[in-house]
C-alpha cells in the first residue's frame, strides 16, 4: 500500500479515538461535577 494512505489512515483513526475518549471522559465528569455542586452548595443543575 501507499505510505501516504497508511499515514492518512493512522491520523484519521487517532483523531477518531481521541475525540471519542474526550466525550466518554468529559460527559460523566461534567454530570458528576454538577451533582456535587448541587449537593454541596445548592446551585442549580442547569447553571
Amino acid at each position: 500500500m501507499n505510505i501516504g494512505l497508511i499515514l492518512l489512515m493512522i491520523i484519521g483513526g487517532s483523531v477518531g479515538i481521541f475525540s471519542t475518549l474526550y466525550i466518554v471522559i468529559s460527559l460523566p465528569a461534567t454530570i458528576i461535577q454538577k451533582i456535587y455542586r448541587k449537593a454541596r452548595f445548592g446551585t442549580s443543575l442547569f447553571k
